[in-house]
């Protein structure tokens, strides 16, 4: 086992010099150490405190930026945002009332032409019962034997084409807007759609009860139009095609646009009519006439598909037509029928027909 060595000598009076601790520097420094994290938490609680102060009076600054804004637009912010046809097109006039073409139109067009006037002339005031307008099959009797230039009305039947061909005429007929063929019932009828081929087999006959498409076990009363009407020349042409029209008894066949409608509505009780027109007159239009009776009919769906502004524009609908801007193919270049006819197609008039609450080709 080891010795321990014992200190001899001088070591016995030698004494380990213990260093200096500066107390001064030794308090600053825990003073420091204690207050740092304090310091910290300090500067982060002020930085939340200005960034949440910022974005307060980022705030208030929007919102008094759009009550200005609102105020000084005539409350946009609160308005239909839809942009107005008429902010698009030139108001200039292109005729005056005394060069007008001599211009005649269908039921279900007659707003239309109308539109169309006031806005190419700029007249406002325009005097409805002056200007005449008749009915398809009238429109293009007068067209034919040139008491008037233009026409706006459905597509021309055959007996129009031929009676036109017959006076040496040819008829020139371009599409100005788009439109859909409707069918509808009474709201009371629990029928919401019928497909392509159920429409034609009720119109052939063939499906006499509404039970056999869904509906109550009464039987159908299907109305139809008198030849060369409008609606009946698109019952043939855009329903029917091929397939023969059953001849219906004579309280089926009705006169106008309006008393078809009267009738499916069950005014006098009935809801197991149906009956047929164009999308523009059984809504809009006769909206106009007697809102009570419009609301009493329901638009059947077509395969699924309702008819509306949309359905109609994009061709989803499948009873898609258009009404026609029919002239004297003869006529020249460089008249005034065929500088009405270019004004109407060209964007100025579409917005005029979009205006008016039909649906453009373009």
């Amino acid at each position: 086992m080891d010795e321990e060595k014992q200190p001899q000598g001088d070591e016995l009076n030698e004494i380990p010099k213990i260093p200096e601790i500066d107390e001064t520097s030794e308090e600053s420094d825990a003073s420091s150490n204690d207050q740092k994290p304090l310091s910290v938490k300090s500067s982060q609680s002020s930085k939340s405190k200005t960034i949440a102060l910022v974005a307060t009076i980022v705030v208030i600054i929007t919102a008094l930026c759009i009550l200005a804004f609102s105020f000084f637009t005539k409350s946009w912010w609160f308005e239909d945002k839809t942009e107005t046809p008429t902010t698009k097109f030139d108001k200039t006039p292109i005729f005056t009332l005394e060069n007008y073409p001599r211009v005649d139109a269908s039921t279900a067009t007659q707003p239309l032409a109308l539109a169309f006037m006031k806005n190419f002339t700029d007249k406002k005031d325009i005097d409805e019962t002056s200007l005449n307008f008749t009915k398809t099959d009238e429109a293009y009797t007068k067209l034919i034997k040139g008491e008037v230039d233009l026409i706006l009305v459905t597509s021309p039947s055959d007996d129009e084409l031929k009676r036109a061909k017959d006076a040496g005429m040819e008829l020139e007929v371009i599409p100005v807007v788009n439109e859909g063929f409707v069918f509808f019932v009474s709201q009371n009828n629990p029928v919401s759609n019928l497909s392509v081929e159920q429409v034609q087999d009720i119109y052939q006959g063939k499906i006499t009860n509404w039970k056999e498409v869904g509906g109550q076990d009464d039987e159908i009363q299907a109305f139809q139009r008198p030849v060369n009407s409008g609606s009946q020349t698109g019952m043939l042409d855009l329903v029917m095609k091929d397939k023969k029209l059953m001849e219906p008894p004579t309280d089926k066949i009705v006169g106008t646009m309006s008393a078809i409608i009267n009738i499916v509505s069950g005014y006098d009780g009935t809801t197991t009519a149906i009956g047929y027109s164009y999308y523009y007159y059984a809504t809009t239009m006769y909206q106009d006439i007697d809102a009570s009776i419009a609301s009493n009919i329901k638009l059947l769906k077509i395969n699924d598909i309702a008819p509306d502004v949309e359905s109609i524009k994009s061709g989803a609908y499948p009873f898609r037509t258009a009404y026609y801007i029919v002239i004297n193919k003869a006529a020249t270049k460089d008249s005034p029928t065929r500088k009405l006819a270019e004004a109407m197609l060209s964007d100025r008039g579409q917005a005029v027909a979009l205006e008016a609450q039909y649906v453009p080709i373009h």
